[in-house]
Protein backbone atom coordinates (compact mmCIF):
# COMPACT_ATOMS: atom_id res chain seq x y z
CA UNK A 1 0.00 0.00 0.00
CA UNK A 2 1.24 3.58 -1.03
CA UNK A 3 1.97 6.05 2.09
CA UNK A 4 -1.05 8.53 2.60
CA UNK A 5 0.06 11.44 4.05
CA UNK A 6 -2.51 14.27 2.15
CA UNK A 7 -6.31 14.04 1.34
CA UNK A 8 -7.29 16.57 -1.45
CA UNK A 9 -11.16 18.23 -1.83
CA UNK A 10 -12.01 18.97 -5.52
CA UNK A 11 -14.99 19.66 -7.13
CA UNK A 12 -15.93 18.55 -10.52
CA UNK A 13 -16.58 22.52 -11.55
CA UNK A 14 -20.24 21.42 -12.62
CA UNK A 15 -23.55 23.52 -12.41
CA UNK A 16 -25.02 24.16 -8.80
CA UNK A 17 -27.76 21.31 -8.80
CA UNK A 18 -27.21 19.59 -12.25
CA UNK A 19 -26.48 16.22 -11.79
CA UNK A 20 -22.77 14.35 -13.75
CA UNK A 21 -22.48 10.45 -12.35
CA UNK A 22 -19.37 8.99 -11.42
CA UNK A 23 -19.61 7.57 -15.10
CA UNK A 24 -19.76 10.47 -16.93
CA UNK A 25 -16.69 12.28 -14.69
CA UNK A 26 -14.64 8.88 -15.83
CA UNK A 27 -15.53 9.30 -19.77
CA UNK A 28 -14.55 12.90 -19.60
CA UNK A 29 -11.16 11.99 -17.51
CA UNK A 30 -10.55 8.42 -20.17
CA UNK A 31 -12.16 9.49 -23.29
CA UNK A 32 -11.35 13.16 -23.32
CA UNK A 33 -7.81 12.86 -21.52
CA UNK A 34 -6.37 9.62 -22.69
CA UNK A 35 -6.02 8.94 -18.99
CA UNK A 36 -6.12 4.84 -17.57
CA UNK A 37 -9.07 5.69 -15.25
CA UNK A 38 -10.94 8.18 -13.21
CA UNK A 39 -8.34 10.27 -11.48
CA UNK A 40 -10.15 10.67 -8.08
CA UNK A 41 -10.39 8.14 -5.46
CA UNK A 42 -13.87 9.59 -4.70
CA UNK A 43 -16.88 11.28 -6.04
CA UNK A 44 -19.87 12.14 -3.80
CA UNK A 45 -22.51 12.87 -6.29
CA UNK A 46 -25.99 15.21 -5.60
CA UNK A 47 -27.70 12.53 -3.68
CA UNK A 48 -24.48 12.55 -1.44
CA UNK A 49 -24.24 8.48 -2.74
CA UNK A 50 -20.40 8.09 -1.78
CA UNK A 51 -18.81 5.87 -5.36
CA UNK A 52 -15.53 4.54 -5.34
CA UNK A 53 -13.19 5.72 -8.22
CA UNK A 54 -9.81 5.08 -8.64
CA UNK A 55 -8.89 2.04 -6.58
CA UNK A 56 -6.69 3.62 -3.23
CA UNK A 57 -3.92 1.20 -3.39
CA UNK A 58 -3.29 3.23 -7.22
CA UNK A 59 -1.71 6.76 -7.46
CA UNK A 60 -4.16 9.17 -8.72
CA UNK A 61 -4.41 11.78 -11.14
CA UNK A 62 -6.01 14.72 -9.29
CA UNK A 63 -3.28 17.41 -8.00
CA UNK A 64 0.04 17.82 -9.76
CA UNK A 65 3.35 16.73 -7.85
CA UNK A 66 1.21 15.05 -5.01
CA UNK A 67 -0.33 12.32 -6.20
CA UNK A 68 1.66 9.51 -5.06
CA UNK A 69 1.27 10.10 -1.29
CA UNK A 70 -2.46 11.43 -1.40
CA UNK A 71 -6.14 10.32 -2.04
CA UNK A 72 -8.35 12.47 -3.80
CA UNK A 73 -12.11 13.13 -3.20
CA UNK A 74 -14.05 14.91 -5.69
CA UNK A 75 -17.65 16.37 -4.61
CA UNK A 76 -20.27 17.44 -7.95
CA UNK A 77 -20.64 20.83 -8.59
CA UNK A 78 -18.61 23.64 -7.43
CA UNK A 79 -19.83 26.63 -10.19
CA UNK A 80 -22.92 28.62 -10.14
CA UNK A 81 -25.59 27.69 -12.73
CA UNK A 82 -24.89 29.97 -14.94
CA UNK A 83 -21.06 28.37 -15.23
CA UNK A 84 -19.25 31.86 -14.77
CA UNK A 85 -18.50 31.87 -11.51
CA UNK A 86 -16.67 29.65 -8.66
CA UNK A 87 -19.28 28.06 -5.96
CA UNK A 88 -19.45 26.39 -2.97
CA UNK A 89 -22.17 24.51 -3.96
CA UNK A 90 -22.40 21.39 -1.79
CA UNK A 91 -25.71 20.35 -0.21
CA UNK A 92 -26.49 19.23 2.67
CA UNK A 93 -26.30 15.19 1.72
CA UNK A 94 -22.94 15.87 0.14
CA UNK A 95 -21.79 17.90 3.02
CA UNK A 96 -22.44 14.89 5.37
CA UNK A 97 -20.95 12.13 3.39
CA UNK A 98 -17.93 14.35 3.04
CA UNK A 99 -17.50 14.85 6.42
CA UNK A 100 -18.04 11.00 6.71
CA UNK A 101 -15.80 9.75 4.06
CA UNK A 102 -12.50 12.08 5.74
CA UNK A 103 -13.26 10.72 9.13
CA UNK A 104 -13.19 7.14 7.85
CA UNK A 105 -9.86 8.09 5.73
CA UNK A 106 -8.21 10.21 8.41
CA UNK A 107 -8.91 6.58 10.55
CA UNK A 108 -7.17 4.91 8.14
CA UNK A 109 -4.62 7.64 7.39
CA UNK A 110 -4.26 9.12 11.04
CA UNK A 111 -0.77 11.16 9.35
CA UNK A 112 -2.94 12.52 6.67
CA UNK A 113 -3.53 15.96 6.06
CA UNK A 114 -7.03 17.62 4.78
CA UNK A 115 -6.53 20.11 1.85
CA UNK A 116 -8.21 21.68 -0.85
CA UNK A 117 -7.06 21.39 -4.97
CA UNK A 118 -7.01 25.38 -4.20
CA UNK A 119 -4.10 25.09 -2.44
CA UNK A 120 -1.70 23.46 -4.87
CA UNK A 121 -2.93 25.25 -8.27
CA UNK A 122 -4.83 28.85 -8.75
CA UNK A 123 -7.80 27.34 -10.06
CA UNK A 124 -10.44 27.81 -7.15
CA UNK A 125 -11.43 24.20 -6.87
CA UNK A 126 -13.07 22.87 -4.76
CA UNK A 127 -14.99 26.46 -4.41
CA UNK A 128 -14.37 26.26 -0.63
CA UNK A 129 -11.90 27.05 1.92
CA UNK A 130 -11.09 23.31 2.56
CA UNK A 131 -8.09 23.45 4.60
CA UNK A 132 -9.76 25.59 7.30
CA UNK A 133 -13.28 23.65 7.30
CA UNK A 134 -11.93 20.47 7.72
CA UNK A 135 -8.94 21.27 10.14
CA UNK A 136 -10.72 19.79 12.98
CA UNK A 137 -11.03 16.42 11.56
CA UNK A 138 -6.92 16.86 10.14
CA UNK A 139 -5.50 17.49 13.40
CA UNK A 140 -8.55 16.06 15.90
CA UNK A 141 -8.39 13.14 17.73
CA UNK A 142 -9.39 9.67 15.98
Amino acid sequence: MRKIDLIVVHCSATPEGKHFSTDTIRDWHVKERGWSDIGYHYIVELDGKVISGRPVQRAGAHVKGYNRSSIGICYVGGMTADMKSPKDTRNKEQLESIECLLWELKHDYPNAIIKGHRDFSTKACPSFDATVEYNYISYGKI
